[in-house]
């Protein structure tokens, strides 16, 4: 399974027509480069989700 290096979702959307490129439809990445490693995957989204807490803790 891919994930989206960004922020971890497995919701990629594969565009044959500009090569091997994969667009998130969660976050709106767009690029050649995914994640096949799960944990690394739980990883990112954990990052993510840690890095939305601290932007409202700042405010």
């Amino acid at each position: 399974m891919k994930f989206c290096p960004k922020c971890g979702s497995n919701n990629l959307n594969y565009l044959p027509w500009l090569g091997e490129i994969y667009e998130c439809r969660d976050c709106g990445y767009r690029g050649a480069l995914v994640v096949e490693d799960g944990e690394m995957a739980e990883a990112l989204k954990d990052a993510v989700a840690g890095r939305g807490e601290r932007q409202q803790n700042d405010k």
